[in-house]
């Protein structure tokens, strides 16, 4: 059920238009994807993020594991009903969560044993049991379970945990192949951390185990931009030009441009959700921090080119104005506004590719743009 198809490629750089055919529909790419950690894209509703153009999210393996648990979303026969989101959905490994929450995680070639941050209870997560959880998720996209290393890491440990990636990779294939090839994509995840060695043997290996599609983890860690661009143009040329290319976790607007023209064709990250819940909002013209004084009485939506329910019916002073008085409606309008910002902005990035003037689009972009 699951397919990828290039309908338009740039000429002067590596960007593509595409589709991504899956069980519950097509999304047009490049794509943004809302995170929706617990089964919900925090403060918005599944209708909300239709009317913003949402067409995929992407749900968290570990978090839902825990809790709710098998047992509840399981009578739903899977997260789509469970949350009442009818589109595709992308369900990430585990993994990261696994090494970023998680107490006294220990790896072993079986898996990694943790301890779970809600009540210190001690899991077994190995690459069966995250394809296992991820298929009564039902996800659309299952990625395999692997091992991120955060930034700076030594060589050897990146070494290590790019071998543990490979063969934790294989062992998901096999479970993949197993029992959910049939209805559920899965993709393999290039890890490497910043060595252009290690992200080169690591794509050939994984590209050689023929996925559904790729992925580059591990960037957007900490290190600096220059080197996640480096690691990106390195690593993109290097995967299939058929299968989908996923950067997870990037990133502001001028990331995405940029991965864009490098090849990328997915993205997902918490920052617009995250931004709106502190008080920032993007715009075509850059950031808006909703609590500084001269928007008081500003009677101007966030970003009057803007399409979006918030910008349509609201103004900054009362965008301020809830803020400060910590109303809940404020960081659902705030959310809502970012959320269609962000995958607005992709699709127009799409439209310039169909139209061959991406690169007058990304020039206007950074001459507007307050970056």
């Amino acid at each position: 059920m699951f397919a990828f198809e290039i309908i338009k490629q740039s000429a002067t750089t590596r960007a593509r238009a595409g589709v991504l055919q899956t069980a519950h529909g097509p999304v047009d790419t490049p794509v943004f994807m809302p995170v929706g950690t617990l089964g919900s894209v925090k403060s918005v509703t599944p209708e909300e993020l239709v009317a913003c153009g949402v067409r995929i999210i992407l749900g968290n393996t570990y978090h839902l594991y825990l809790r709710p648990g098998r047992e509840v979303i399981s009578r739903f026969h899977g997260l789509h009903r469970f949350m009442n989101w009818h589109g595709p959905i992308l369900s990430d490994s585990g993994g990261f969560q696994v090494f970023s929450l998680a107490k006294l995680a220990r790896i072993t070639s079986e898996g990694v044993t943790f301890q779970s941050h809600i009540d210190g209870s001690s899991h077994l997560l190995t690459p069966e049991k995250s394809i296992e959880i991820q298929g009564w998720l039902d996800s659309d996209i299952m990625m395999c379970l692997d091992q991120c290393t955060a930034y700076p890491a030594s060589f050897e440990d990146t070494r290590q945990a790019e071998e543990t990636t490979f063969e934790w990779a294989r062992r998901c294939r096999s479970a993949w192949q197993s029992g959910r090839s049939g209805r559920q994509a899965l993709f393999g995840i290039v890890q490497g951390g910043t060595y252009a060695e290690l992200r080169r043997k690591s794509a050939e290996r994984l590209t050689g185990l023929d996925f559904s599609g790729y992925a580059l983890g591990g960037l957007s860690v900490g290190e600096p931009l220059d080197l996640m661009l480096q690691s990106a143009e390195g690593t993109l040329p290097l995967l299939p030009r058929e299968k989908p290319k996923y950067v997870m976790g990037v990133g502001k607007p001028e990331d995405l441009i940029d991965l864009v023209c490098l090849g990328a064709d997915m993205f997902d990250c918490v920052l617009p959700t995250r931004n709106a819940r502190n008080g920032q909002l993007f715009t075509t013209e850059g950031t808006i921090t909703i609590t500084n004084a001269w928007h008081r009485e500003d009677t101007d939506p966030p970003d009057p080119t803007c399409s979006c329910y918030t910008c349509r019916n609201y103004s900054l002073a009362y965008l301020r104005h809830l803020f400060l008085s910590r109303e809940l409606l404020a960081y659902r309008l705030n959310t809502i506004h970012n959320v269609h910002f962000f995958v607005n902005f992709l699709q127009r990035i799409r439209e310039s590719i169909l139209k061959d003037e991406l690169e007058n689009f990304k020039k206007r972009f950074y001459e507007n743009c307050e970056i």
